[in-house]
Parts: C-alpha cells; structure tokens; sequence
C-alpha cells in the first residue's frame, strides 16, 4: 500500500494532556477559537499514536456545525488522519454524515470553500467516501470561479489515478474542458490529467496549439515539456516537431522554462548545434539570474554537458566567463573553473586578455567590494594554469602578474612568484626578460616568502655576467648601508646627540626661568638634580625611533626578525659569487664580489645579535649563513667542484624533479578520469538470454560480472558493497545471553542519520506486555522518534527499528534500557510489574563520517593557523618503520597524506607528514605526524591534530592513541 502522508500540523507547547472526556466537554460549551485549539490537540494526539475514536460523534455533533473557514481548514486536517472504519474493518456509520457535510461544501455559494473542500478530497482514498461526491465534483467543473475549478480537475485527477471506474470517462471530460476553458492555470491541471490518464489525447491536443506553444503561459509551457520529455522517442512522428518546440522554449522569458527546455533537449538530441543552443542558453540564465543557489545548480549542469560533450561548447567560453560580473566567489569560482575547462589553443588569447582585464580591475577597485583579494587570487592562479596549459600565452601575461609581486596581500604575491618560478623553469626561453623584470621590482616586493622566491630564482637564472652584477646591485639597494650594525648604530648616534642638543636647551630655558635646575625623582625612590645626560626612558624611546625609521625593504625584514629570509640571502649570495668564478676571469673583480657577499652575510648575523633586532637570531640561521661565508672564503681560484654541484646544480636539479613529479601526477589523474569507452563492435551480453546448461565457471564468471555491473551502477565499489557479512559485523549485543530479554542491534551508518535495527528475544515463558525500548544520546546525536510499545509471546521475537539523527561528526555514545510488564492473570509473583534490563553502550565511530580530501598547501597552513582546536598525541607503537607507522594512521583514520611520495623517498630516521580529512558535514580535519626512529627501531614522535571544532581533535585523538599498537600483517 502506498504510505500516507498527512499534513503537518504543529504540536502545542503547553504540556496539558487531557482525557477524552474533558475534550468532549470543552467542544460542547466552548467558542471557535478554543474549539479551533482542542481540534488541534485532537489531530496531534492522533498522529501520535492516541486516535480517541470516542470523540469522532462529539466533533460532528458540536465542530462540524460551525461556519468558521479556519474550522473548517482544521476539519478538513482531521478527517485525513481520523478512524473511519470499525473492528470489522466495515465504514463507521458516522462517516455518513461526515460524507454529507463535504457534500454542502462541495455545494457551497462561498468559492474559498469550494476550493479548500476540493483540495481536501485529494487526500482522501476510501472508495466508500467519494463515489457519493462525485456528482458535485463534476458540478465544481462548470464553477464561475476559476480557483474552483482548478482545484476540481486536480481533484478528478486523483479521484481517477486512485480509482478509474469512479472517473471513467475523465479523459473526454478534460478534452471538453479544454476546448472551453480560458484560464491558464486551469488548462495546465488538464492537460497534466491528460498526460496522466490519456497520453495520446494530450499529444493530440498539443498538436492542435503547437504554434502558440512559445506564447503559452509558464505553467502550461513547463507542462508541455514534461510531455514531450515523456513521449519524444526515436520512432515517434512528431519527434522533428518536439524538438524544434523545445528550441523555441530556449528563449522564453521564465527562468524555469529555459532551464528545463535546455535539460530537455539534450535528451532529445545530441547534434552539436542543438547543444551549442543549450549551453548558451544555459550560461545566459546563470548571468541573468540572481539567485546564486540557482547559478550554482546551472553551472553544475554546464560542466555535466561540457564533460559529455568535448570541445563542441568550447566556443562559449567568453560567454561563460561573463558569469565573473556575480559578486558571490562561489559562483566566480566554479565558473572559472569550468571555464580553464573549456579553454583550447583556439580561443586561449581571448580568454587570457579577459582575465588579464578583470585583474586590473582588481588594482583599480580596491576595496571596491567585499573579497576583492579573495577575487585576485583566484584570478592570479587562473592566468597561471593558463600560461603552463598554454606556451604561447606565457610570456604575455608573464610581465603583467610579476606588477603584483608588490602586492600588500600576501597570497596574491606568493601564487605569482609561485607562477613565475614555474615559468622560468619550463620555458627557457622567456628567463632572461623574467629575471630582468625581477630585478627591477625588488625594491616594490614587502612579504618575506615572496623575497625567498624571488632570490631563489635570481640565484639559479642569472647566468650571464650582466645579470650577476645587476642582481648584485638590487640586492645592494634592498638592504641598504653595509655593514648593518655600524649604520644602524650611527642612526643611533645621530638620534642621541640631536636628544642631547634639545634636552641642553629645555635645561636652560628651566634655569632661567626658575633660578636652579629641577629635582627629578630616580626609579628607586632617591632623589637627583636633572642634567643634560638622556635618561633611560629617553635612550629607549630614540632605540625605538632608530628600529621604527624608515628602510629599504630586506633590511627592514631582517631587523623585524626573518632571519629565514636572510639565510636564503645568504645562499643566493654565494650561488652568484660561484656563477661569476665561473664567468669572469677578472680575479679582482671576483674578490671584490665574494668580499662583498661575506661582508653581507657576516653583517646580517651581527645585527641579528645585536639590539637593533626585534628578535635575536637562532642558531639554525646563524649555521646556515656562516656555512655559505665559509664556502666563499675557502673557494679556490680553480673553483670548488663540490661546492659548485651543491649549490649551482643540486637545487635546480631538485626544483626539476618536483615539477616533473607535478606533471606526472597531472597525467595520471587524467588519466584515471577519462571515461572507459565501448567500442562499436564489441559484443552486448544478454543474461536473459544465456543458456542455463552453462558450466560452473561460466556461472561463477556472470556473478562476477553481474557484481561489477551492478558496483557501477551504484557507484559503489566491490570492497564496501553491503553484504550479509558486513551487516554481521556491525551487530552490537546490547544484553547477556542470560538476561530475560536479550537484544543486539545492527548500526546502519547512513550519511545523516544512524539506523538501528534491534532484534528483541523473550527468553522467558511469559508473554510480555508494554516492552518498549528507551533510548538516549551523548554527542551531537537525537533520537528522532520513540519506538512503540510492543507484546512479546513466550520464546518469541520482535523487530524495533529507531533512527538517530547526527548533526556533526562526533564519537557519539547510544545507551538505554528495555521496559517490560509481565502479563496479567498468569499467576507469577512479577504478573503486572515493571521489570527493566539495562542496555550495553554503542559507541558510533568517527571514521563512518570522515573521508580522505585533499587542498594545496596554502589552504593548509591557512586552516592551521585558523583552527583554534588542538590535540596533541604522544607516539607509542610496536610499528617498526616510519612509513609502515605513516601508512598504519592513514588507513586507521581515514585521511589522506598531502606530503609528496618524492619528499617520503629514502631512510633518514626522521619523518614529518601532513594529513587531511573532510567530513560528511563539510568540517575539515588536520593532522601533523612528526615521528623520528630511535637506534633500537621504537619509533617516538607526536601527532598534532587541528580542527574548527573540538569533537573532531579529541574522537580523532581517541582512534590515533587506541590505533596506534595495532597492526595487521
């Protein structure tokens, strides 16, 4: 039988139950209003499992009366969900007067009435009840209001689907409905009768205003769709007319319209232009729509076309990218990612200016609108997958994005650098205009990162002499007066001695004033006659002046403490003193250059340790730093081979390698996307068909097949298909074997909610009456419905289904208990008494919740930095072996590693990896394994878990710490 669904009614708040009787007397004395409020305590108390068929005369005697329209809506509500038949399963004789007063207000001069009457008849399936309405149904047809009459043809619509001999003639009724009627919302409830109860009738009328299908109203025009998606088939006559209506409909003005017509008419037809006109029509709703739920919905319907059909909607791409007008970043986002879908080597200029035009409009508009950054970044990064998709654009757009090297947002800065790094590597060609652009806006570049690789790729692409000086000579000009120290301490100076000049004056202008100098009072309480000397108060304020001036910007970075940017400074320096040992054979230039570049570095260590620095510098910066001055000072006229290969060759060669790895992983992942083609002669098996003497591996062959045929139809893969076994494994015993009742449960994890399906056996020879399973939470789990009260013979069982609903991913913990009452009258000492057994917990498991992900490594420190949640868990295995321990959290948590296998490669006895994982509910989980091996092969360590909220930390803590001794061979 088909589930009823009732209309939802809500409940009241104030906790009052009353009996059957005290409701009677209430609907016998009280007005509409508290008649109005007791009918619906009625109605909930019936849903709830209360029905009260005592009070079904009372309500026809006292409510039924009444003429009040909310009473009556609220009846209407009652007589759904009400008792209507008896034991005998026989109509209640009350009905009768019940189907009477539906039929006044069938017959009702009020068309509200009417109407609402109708409506309420839609949901009504006795047979008993409706065969007396259907005269003043038919009447309600010929009604002068058009809300009735609407109202009665989707009421015959239901009456005829439910019960065809009632409405037996409700195709031709329509058909002369249709003929007469004028109004649009009326002819669309027709016409769905009709394609509902007579398909060739609707195909028949349809044709008959084919030519006003464009101009037909846009209810109307979506029910015309429904019938040509339904009837269109490859061998139906009118096939070249439905899709040329549906071409039509591409235009109409409704939204609603447009985007079904253009679904439609790809199911119809796969010609090119036919596809061309979908997609445009498509990418011109999502422009003019200003839902962006709605753009979203379209642009994942575009990216399905894009990806069915290659390259036959590629020409729209600039049609597309009109889309970035949207204020919201989703959309923007998702619509350039489609976009850099669509581009080819036909239209990549075009789509490469448009970018290259939103991005100074970024600079022009700053703070114009909200995420305007959030916006350039996205651009920046769109311009970069074009330029390595695309060499011939690169050297275009190149130079624009290195303007933004300068950028005061940091992301923006570092994703160029990024692109221009990867540049210069691939094309070789375009490195010296790279590097001399580079150059000429060191001076504009304030993040410390951007710095790094910007001296990163000076130090590996200056290859000519030229560029060795003019890469010298930026660096001079960023870090300003060498040595540091001396300059800063001659700042220092100059502030105290113009300190001195102004407090000599102040003195002397208080003597004259006063006749003697002024007493001033120490810091330890003694008492002093102030001179010119500058106290300490007045030393620190100018040290603070001399730190807070003004400076060329690398300096000022490594005297605000990025001592890591000094080291790369340092390596740079050497790389470029090494190329012109190389280059040059001037020996005087080349001391003068390696004096130079040690004199830098030394410099940078001495001001890390002096009180100029914001923070001392740590002992990793001053090794790195004083390893390149040692290499320059020991390096040899004949150059230093090792030396050379180390820092001219080995990082370059590094760098290479990472890009390569990239690419690689590029290639595989689309290779795995690519979707598995069918040959046209390759052989279609029917099962069906097959012989039934086949021979046991031909059977065992089909199972396989059929399993793998139906894994894909599923979308589910072989290892997690729901067989009997894996059921078996998620029963939980909830009581002992000796309890009166035993109870185990199977945990059906579903994507929100958690299925338990509980087994209950009596043990006992006693039939057991009112048992009833009590359920309660921790966690952010609730339990959505009370399971019902059961009667358990002797040595019988019962099935009690519950759901839980989970609102977040978090070890939840289920626990309860079972009530039961031993049957009355069988002469027990327990006979009526309530008896109670305790339930074990279920522990519901995080890992049901969480899946692998994946996000570049910007997006992870951006999301370390931000969570606010930490658990921090010690390590302490049996595991031998960092990556048999690695691979052990990875599978046990349900997380992916985001740090390259290349990084993994090797034994070095010390292993750092970061992990991640998004849960079901969109709630991101970070991980920092850092483990090292000690000399016996105990592995020690810790991992860091991060997240935004603090079920996640400590239920991931939890599996990590009981996980972590556990491994299968």
């Amino acid at each position: 039988m088909d589930a009823t669904a009732y209309t939802v009614v809500a409940p009241l708040d104030d906790g009052m139950e009353l009996q059957a009787s005290d409701l009677q007397q209430i609907l016998q004395k009280a007005d509409d209003d508290t008649k109005l409020e007791t009918l619906r305590r009625i109605i909930v108390s019936t849903l709830n499992g209360q029905p009260q068929p005592t009070l079904l005369m009372p309500i026809i005697q006292y409510v039924l009366p009444s003429k009040n329209k909310q009473l009556k809506k609220m009846l209407h509500f009652y007589w759904e969900v009400c008792p209507k038949y008896d034991d005998q399963g026989k109509l209640k004789q009350e009905m009768i007067l019940v189907v009477n007063a539906i039929r006044n207000d069938l017959q009702h001069p009020n068309e509200y009435i009417r109407g609402s009457t109708l409506r309420f008849l839609q949901k009504i399936k006795e047979p008993e009840l409706l065969e007396a309405l259907i005269p003043s149904v038919r009447q309600c047809l010929e009604h002068r209001h058009s809300y009735v009459r609407k109202n009665a043809v989707l009421c015959v619509l239901q009456i005829y689907s439910r019960h065809e001999a009632m409405f037996s003639d409700a195709p031709e009724l329509m058909e002369t409905f249709l003929a007469s009627e004028q109004d649009a919302t009326c002819k669309r409830n027709a016409f769905i009768l009709l394609c509902n109860a007579a398909t060739d009738k609707a195909v028949e009328y349809l044709m008959s205003v084919y030519e006003s299908i464009p101009t037909m109203d846009e209810l109307m025009q979506l029910a015309v769709i429904e019938l040509i998606r339904k009837e269109c088939k490859p061998d139906s006559p009118n096939r070249t007319k439905y899709i040329r209506a549906i071409s039509e409909l591409l235009s109409a003005t409704s939204h609603a319209v447009k985007y079904e017509a253009a679904i439609t008419l790809t199911s119809l037809t796969q010609n090119p232009a036919a596809i061309k006109a979908t997609a445009s029509a498509l990418i011109d709703l999502v422009v003019r729509e200003s839902d962006n739920n709605v753009k979203l919905i379209v642009l994942a319907r575009l990216d399905g076309l894009r990806s069915r059909h290659e390259h036959v909607i590629d020409p729209a791409v600039m049609d597309l990218l009109r889309v970035l007008g949207s204020p919201d970043m989703d959309v923007r986002r998702r619509a350039l990612g489609i976009a850099l879908e669509m581009v080819s080597s036909r239209n990549i200029e075009e789509v490469v200016l448009f970018l290259k035009k939103e991005l100074m409009k970024t600079v022009d508009a700053a703070g114009g609108y909200d995420k305007n950054i959030e916006y350039r970044q996205l651009l920046i990064q769109s311009i970069h997958t074009c330029a390595i998709k695309f060499s011939e654009v690169a050297s275009n757009v190149v130079h624009v994005l290195m303007e933004f090297l300068g950028d005061s947002s940091n992301p923006s800065a570092v994703d160029v650098i990024s692109f221009v790094r990867e540049v210069v590597e691939k094309f070789p060609d375009l490195r010296s205009s790279i590097v001399d652009k580079l150059l000429r806006t060191f001076g504009e570049i304030k993040s410390g990162k951007v710095f790094r690789g910007s001296l990163w790729i000076v130090g590996e692409y200056c290859e000519t002499l030229e560029d060795v000086k003019e890469a010298m000579q930026q660096i001079r000009r960023v870090i300003g007066e060498i040595p540091i120290l001396a300059a800063e301490e001659k700042l220092l100076q100059r502030a105290e001695n113009g300190g001195e000049e102004e407090e000599e004056r102040r003195l002397k202008d208080e003597i004259a004033a006063t006749g003697k100098p002024a007493n001033r009072v120490r810091a330890d309480g003694t008492y002093a006659t102030e001179t010119a000397f500058s106290s300490e108060a007045s030393a620190t304020a100018r040290l603070d002046a001399v730190k807070n001036a003004s400076k060329p910007p690398l300096r000022s970075l490594i005297l605000l403490g990025d001592f890591y940017t000094a080291t790369v400074l340092a390596s740079t320096l050497t790389k470029l003193v090494l190329r012109y040992f190389e280059l040059s054979s001037d020996a005087q230039s080349k001391n003068a250059l390696r004096a130079e570049a040690m004199l830098i570095m030394t410099s940078v260590v001495r001001a890390g340790q002096s009180k100029f620095a914001q923070a001392p510098i740590d002992e990793d910066s001053i090794e790195r730093i004083m390893t390149c001055v040692q290499t320059l000072a020991t390096i040899k006229e004949d150059k230093d081979e090792e030396a050379v290969d180390v820092f001219l060759k080995d990082t370059k060669q590094a760098y290479s390698k990472i890009i390569q790895a990239e690419e690689r992983k590029n290639a595989e992942k689309a290779a795995r996307d690519v979707a598995i083609k069918v040959q046209p002669d390759d052989v279609v098996p029917f099962r069906q068909l097959s012989k039934k003497s086949a021979t046991a591996t031909l059977v065992e062959n089909n199972a396989e097949d059929y399993e793998s045929e139906l894994n894909k139809a599923t979308g589910s893969s072989k290892t997690h298909k729901d067989d009997f076994i894996s059921k078996l494994q998620r029963v939980v015993q909830l009581t002992g074997f000796s309890d009166p009742v035993y109870a185990e449960a199977y945990v059906n994890v579903h994507q929100f909610d958690i299925l338990l399906d509980v087994l209950v056996v009596n043990q006992t020879a006693e039939t057991l009456q009112n048992l009833t399973i009590e359920f309660a939470t921790l966690g952010d789990l609730k339990l959505v419905e009370r399971p019902a009260n059961y009667t358990l013979a002797a040595y019988s069982y019962q099935s009690i289904k519950a759901t839980i609903k989970v609102s977040s991913t978090e070890t939840g913990v289920i626990f309860g208990n079972i009530t039961y009452e031993g049957a009355a009258g069988t002469g027990t000492a327990s006979s009526g008494d309530s008896k109670c057994v305790v339930l074990n917990d279920i522990h519901i498991d995080i890992m049901d919740y969480i899946h692998p992900a994946t996000c570049t490594e910007g997006q992870f420190r951006s999301m370390w930095t931000e969570f606010e949640w930490e658990n921090k868990v010690s390590v302490n295995t049996n595991i031998k072996g960092l990556r048999t321990y690695l691979d052990h959290i990875l599978k046990s948590t349900n997380m992916a590693c985001l740090t390259p296998d290349a990084s993994l490669a090797g034994e070095c006895g010390f292993l750092s990896a970061n992990l991640y994982a998004r849960s079901l509910f969109g709630e991101d989980a970070l991980a920092n394994l850092s483990i090292e091996e000690l000399p016996d092969q105990t592995i020690q360590g810790h991992v860091r878990i991060r997240s935004k909220t603090q079920g996640i930390a400590l239920s991931l803590g939890d599996k990590i710490t009981l996980a972590q001794k556990v491994i299968k061979e």
